[in-house]
């Protein structure tokens, strides 16, 4: 990207790291590279056609979070069977069925483990060792997160994990590159950190933070509805979580919003790895061409 692009104040970038590539995402398109085995960079984008252009109310504080967290969900499926596909062997590749029933499993046993496990095994504690309603929730937000932190080691010690790690630093490293006016060079971006107030390893630990204060208003009600109310109150946790988020990126000097952030950016020393120069590059592919699609909105060419 040339020297004369400087941030944006009214839009806060982010982005995912998928198979062995980078998506990034605008105000109104999203762009993802993705190493070939070949060795080149296959580079796409696409538009972003939010509700919230039809329903403006959807875009009010605590509403928005809900849209972008869906936006997100839905962006970040289609970013990653890009990067399963061009990643991969012709022969290796895995069919747009096969990946959405992945994802499908995936999301089933992501909310099994992480939400509905800890309610259960809780439950039934309080019902057979503590009648204190409060302290159950918060043991079991404690649990929560002690079981996603160890998950999150787990994985990222196999070589694959590791490696989108890596690409995770790489986006990492772009964005605050970009958003303190730098040249998008390699040597240039390499020199940022890994860890970014914006991160989605934030937000995820800032959800369970407020589960614990949210679950606990539902009080301690028989296990169905312990389940249930597990449920119902995710989308007003990712309300509060974004509006959370927001807040920490716009007052960074903040001491509370350093104490909230805090957590999320001590796991992040687990969720981003240093990337190496080509990593950055193809970040930086990501990041340039979604720059040129909001400009111009023109399709790319595909592959650098």
């Amino acid at each position: 990207m040339a020297g004369d692009e400087r941030p944006t104040k009214d839009h806060l970038y982010g982005g995912q790291a998928v198979i062995e590539g980078v998506m990034m995402r605008g105000a109104d398109h999203w762009a993802v590279a993705v190493r070939r085995p070949s060795g080149e960079i296959h580079l796409e984008s696409h538009p972003i056609h939010s509700v919230v252009e039809r329903i403006p109310v959807l875009g009010k504080p605590f509403l928005r979070g809900i849209i972008v967290l869906g936006q997100s969900m839905a962006i970040g499926m289609k970013a990653l069977q890009v990067g399963a596909r061009e990643s991969s062997e012709e022969e290796e590749q895995l069919s747009s069925g096969q990946m959405g029933v992945s994802l499908a499993i995936a999301i089933v046993l992501f909310l099994g483990v992480f939400v509905l496990a800890p309610t259960v095994l809780f439950g039934w504690i309080q019902h057979r060792v503590s009648s204190d309603g409060v302290l159950t929730n918060v043991l079991e937000g404690l649990f929560r997160v002690g079981i996603f932190v160890g998950y999150l080691f787990l994985i990222g010690r196999t070589k694959e994990i590791h490696r989108v790690f890596e690409y995770h630093g790489a986006e990492h490293k772009t964005i605050a590159a970009y958003e303190h006016g730098e040249q998008l060079l390699p040597e240039q971006v390499d020199r940022y950190s890994t860890v970014h107030v914006r991160c989605g390893t934030n937000f995820l630990i800032i959800v369970m933070i407020i589960t614990v204060f949210v679950f606990t208003l539902f009080g301690t009600p028989g296990i169905a509805w312990r389940i249930g109310s597990r449920l119902i109150a995710i989308p007003l946790i990712a309300g509060l979580s974004y509006e959370a988020l927001r807040l920490g990126a716009r007052y960074p000097d903040s001491i509370a919003m350093r104490v909230l952030m805090a957590p999320g950016k001590w796991l992040q020393k687990i969720t981003t790895q240093p990337p190496d120069r080509g990593q950055i590059e193809v970040a930086i592919a990501s990041f340039t061409e979604v720059l040129r699609a909001e400009r111009e909105g023109a399709a790319p060419s595909g592959a650098l």
